[in-house]
């Protein structure tokens, strides 16, 4: 598998309704993963899941999001073609006033190489 390493300037933004499907993702955000932004709108977000990630992470991730508060840590996600890419990622809830309903706004920027190193060490002994 491939990896796709994020430059530093690298900022991928997507936002998900309240099951987790894609309302908007910025170009960064298309241009790593792979995908348009035509093919990812409507899909859930965990199109980009990668197996190795925990799903404790996951299950951490909405209980926070759910429960109003800001979520932060680190993800690898899968590419459309097969490959993976790691990111920090905070993930804020949002009250869209115009729809009347919760979304989720996720940025993310690239970690460090220790970050991953450490993270990929604790992640090993999550289900």
């Amino acid at each position: 598998m491939q990896e796709y390493v994020l430059k530093n300037d690298d900022f991928l933004v997507s936002q998900t309704d309240e099951k987790g499907n894609i309302l908007f993702a910025n170009d960064d955000f298309c241009k790593v993963a792979g995908y348009t932004l035509e093919e990812l709108v409507g899909k859930p977000h965990n199109v980009v899941r990668h197996r190795d990630m925990p799903r404790a992470a996951f299950k951490d991730l909405w209980e926070t999001v759910k429960s109003g508060k800001v979520w932060t840590g680190y993800v690898k996600n899968a590419t459309k073609n097969g490959g993976y890419y790691w990111v920090y990622a905070t993930v804020y809830p949002m009250f869209d006033t115009v729809t009347q309903r919760k979304t989720y706004m996720s940025c993310r920027r690239k970690p460090s190489k220790e970050e991953i190193a450490d993270i990929t060490v604790i992640y090993k002994t999550l289900n």
